[in-house]
């Protein structure tokens, strides 16, 4: 397994139409392994490739990618980068790939990691019994912590609750008739909500040939304890919930500084 980090020169024409298109920045991602056709679909509970962008300023947008094979992203550079930079230092191709092998051999129960994940919060729901179940984003960061959170287990992590120091109401919880709104209970937030609709494929002749998708994919970031090594690795490998190839699903790890550590 690699992580890769590259860095989007926002200034190109080409960033600016790979950011806009989650369909277009998958695409380019893909073509990064020589040897991944397009069309092989990932085997179902095998490491595969995940991605994610990071917002961190106007000018400052990085590219992630975990997967199985190292890849190239020469196109990427061309496209959205700093060729003559890369071309003056073989040394600096215009990425960085790191091997993920000893980040993920390391794991062990009790550690703790700050964490950023985009995702895509959803549920079933359906307005009478009679009418099949529709799968619906979550709206509301209440409702998008809580998604995450029935999922932490399962997942190989716990999120780490604030000290009462940091709470800002008793116990960290409001309640609303039968639902418990638990936003001030965890070192957990929720940033970069954002809503994406776009068609899934087009013709030749840029017409539409197939459906249109529409998401909402949130940033959550947080820190986390380790209970399950084995299923954490299977959930920094294989990602988290739907929309995977539009940049939804990436949990990635960064160690807890001294200031951080609750």
């Amino acid at each position: 397994m690699f992580l890769t980090r590259f860095r989007v020169n926002t200034a190109r024409p080409g960033s600016r139409r790979l950011l806009s298109s989650p369909q277009a920045l998958h695409a380019a991602v893909m073509s990064s392994f020589p040897a991944l056709l397009p069309t092989d679909a990932p085997t179902p509970g095998a490491p595969r490739v995940l991605w994610r962008l990071d917002h961190n300023a106007r000018a400052e947008v990085l590219l992630y990618v975990v997967s199985p094979d190292r890849p190239d992203l020469t196109h990427l550079v061309e496209q959205a980068g700093w060729p003559a930079a890369a071309a003056a230092d073989p040394q600096t191709p215009g990425w960085q790939t790191r091997p993920y092998g000893p980040l993920l051999d390391k794991l062990s129960p009790g550690d703790r990691w700050a964490f950023r994940l985009t995702a895509n919060p959803v549920h079933t729901i359906r307005r009478n019994s009679a009418e099949p179940r529709k799968i619906t984003a979550h709206l509301t960061p209440v409702h998008q912590m809580g998604w995450l959170l029935e999922r932490q287990e399962q997942c190989g992590f716990r999120i780490l609750e604030k000290t009462d120091g940091k709470r800002l109401l008793p116990g960290g919880t409001t309640h609303q008739g039968k639902h418990e709104h638990h936003g001030d209970r965890y070192e957990l937030s929720v940033r970069d909500h954002k809503g994406l609709s776009f068609d899934k494929s087009r013709g030749t002749d840029g017409q539409r040939k197939g459906r249109s998708v529409t998401l909402v994919a949130v940033t959550f970031d947080g820190r986390l304890e380790v209970t399950d090594p084995d299923a954490l690795r299977r959930t920094l490998t294989q990602g988290i919930g739907r929309a995977k190839a539009y940049g939804c699903g990436l949990l990635t790890l960064a160690p807890l500084t001294p200031r951080q550590t609750p």
